[in-house]
């Protein structure tokens, strides 16, 4: 199941599209846009990532689009923002559902235009950048409840690629185990323990 989605990032890294990840929380869904840029023209430009649900509401927009010396109370200096820095790359926007509405029609603006204007400027600045997003919300819930704009789902969501849970691929546990083994008893220079099968079949159900 793990690998349809691999295979899906390997084949829509040759594209410039928009991707949109999803999966519940802890199944490393960040590991996705990072394979996809490295599989891309852009590795060898920035990989920038952003978690946005981790940056309160009223700084996100500055943090993603810059602004101008004095266009707030704290900014002392100009500042470039991450879509800015990752100029020929990938920025990925990890916990898209949790974007202010505000900054998500800025966001638009850039998905449909590739246009950023900083706060406190009213000069446009022209990019060229690959998003990727990830969530592990239901945006399409988000858009009943006026939370997520519609328009901005449908250009995220160009192609879809869910990250499963470990509960669906239990098979993977026999691999997983061994590999945290081998991983363990390499730093602490021990030989590995070996898992029966009672074992590993506790885990699977567990």
């Amino acid at each position: 199941i793990l690998n349809r989605a691999l295979e899906k990032a390997l084949r829509v890294s040759a594209t410039d599209i928009s991707v949109l990840v999803t999966g519940e929380s802890g199944v490393g869904k960040e590991s996705i846009p990072k394979i996809i840029h490295q599989n891309s023209q852009r590795k060898h430009f920035k990989y920038i990532a952003v978690n946005c649900g981790a940056i309160p509401a009223e700084l996100l927009e500055s943090q993603l689009f810059g602004h101008k010396k004095g266009s707030f109370t704290g900014a002392v200096a100009d500042y470039k923002g991450k879509f800015q820095e990752a100029h020929k790359g990938s920025i990925f926007l990890d916990e898209i559902g949790d974007m202010p509405f505000g900054v998500q029609t800025k966001l638009l603006r850039v998905l449909e235009n590739s246009i950023i204007s900083k706060v406190g400027s009213s000069k446009e600045v022209k990019l060229d950048v690959r998003v990727i997003c990830a969530t592990h919300k239901n945006l399409e819930f988000l858009v009943e409840d006026n939370s997520f704009r519609e328009d901005l789902l449908f250009r995220l969501n160009v192609f879809p690629i869910s990250v499963p849970s470990l509960k669906e691929r239990s098979d993977d546990i026999p691999d997983l185990v061994n590999h945290f083994l081998r991983l363990k008893t390499r730093t602490e220079n021990t030989k590995r323990p070996n898992f029966d099968n009672t074992a590993i079949n506790a885990l699977k159900v567990y």
